[in-house]
């Protein structure tokens, strides 16, 4: 009579997917992700299943291999940013990234504020078969969808003002350094009535620009005066509301510094229908440096984050893998936000 393989197999039959689960002491899902390369797997994992797939001689079968991993050709944009500009630079950098690699991209708005949340991007990861995802902030910083994620088994990279998750998974944007040069370069402009224009409070870009403002202002002997610091929603709309707000205060600011250009653009035409010059009457610093800061007039000075470059960055992280690069491997990606000077912020007078 035949004897078992000592690993439990039966002489002559070919081994599954199960006995490579059983014989590693793992999950079944777990031996699916090695095959299929995902990052979620920790190398010394990884690499005891690799030895028992070698020891049973293991060939996934590529039909089943193919409805098991259930990827499609397809990359998602999930965002929430309402700044239209800035969505579009994110996409054309992703898109630099994926030309030629046979993948195209998909784009998905959500709203971190509803309800159907999780419930929508679940249907938009499961309905697209997505090979991945991109993330800007803020949904970059909900871990309510990383969780959702990685329960799909779905790789991601996510674009954050700090750094949030594994080095294979973020691009870090340093916002804090960025807000903090604008504070200083108004301050050297010999200003002292500074105000600020905050982002919405779910956004962690506001909370880390508003604080690099704020630091950098007292470290140069200029507390934020409570008057001058109000909120905004990072669109036009807002900063024109902020705008009026802040200038028809008793004393109003010398200086304005909103935590995006759309916001500043519409402080500077809140500040013309009161008739004031600019930036005689009034200097205005922005975030973001989108393409608009240099063709308004007076052309925006703006802390300039490479938006393109980050969609790039976020999707070659993503597509390492298909590479031959090993995500354990990659090292986080960084980038450095510069203030670009201009026209809209001059000395006080």
């Amino acid at each position: 009579m035949a004897q078992d393989d000592p690993n439990g197999t039966k002489p002559g039959k070919r081994a599954t997917i199960n006995d490579v689960a059983r014989v590693a002491q793992v999950s079944k899902k777990t031996v699916s992700r090695v095959i299929n390369q995902s990052p979620f797997v920790r190398e010394d994992t990884r690499e005891r299943v690799k030895a028992v797939i070698d020891q049973l001689g293991f060939t996934p079968d590529p039909q089943a291999r193919g409805l098991a991993f259930r990827r499609s050709f397809l990359v998602g944009l999930i965002y929430d940013n309402p700044s239209p500009t800035y969505v579009v630079n994110m996409q054309q950098g992703v898109l630099d990234a994926l030309k030629g690699s046979g993948l195209e991209l998909v784009v998905h708005p959500c709203n971190r504020n509803s309800d159907s949340l999780l419930a929508d991007i679940r249907g938009f990861v499961e309905r697209q078969r997505l090979y991945g995802v991109i993330m800007p902030p803020s949904v970059s910083e909900d871990e309510r969808v990383i969780a959702l994620l990685k329960e799909l088994d779905c790789p991601y990279v996510r674009i954050a003002s700090v750094s949030l998750d594994d080095p294979a998974s973020m691009v870090v944007t340093n916002d804090w350094m960025g807000a903090a040069e604008a504070a200083r370069h108004l301050a050297d402009l010999d200003h002292r009535k500074i105000a600020l224009v905050r982002g919405p409070d779910l956004f962690r870009s506001s909370q880390v620009r508003g604080k690099g403002f704020s630091d950098a202002l007292s470290e140069c002997g200029i507390p934020l005066d409570a008057r001058y610091d109000v909120r905004g929603a990072y669109t036009f709309e807002s900063g024109v509301e902020a705008g009026h707000a802040l200038l028809s205060l008793p004393e109003p600011p010398t200086a304005i510094f909103t935590l995006n250009d759309d916001m500043a653009i519409g402080v500077m035409q809140a500040a013309r229908e009161r008739g004031l010059e600019l930036p005689r009457d009034l200097s205005v610093v922005g975030f973001d440096d989108l393409p608009m800061a240099a063709r308004v007039w007076p052309n925006l000075t703006s802390v300039r984050l490479p938006i393109r470059d980050m969609g790039r960055m976020a999707a070659e992280k993503l597509l390492a893998p298909l590479r031959g690069v090993d995500p354990a491997r990659l090292e986080q990606a960084e980038v450095r936000p510069a203030l670009v000077v201009r026209q809209s912020a001059i000395g006080a007078g």
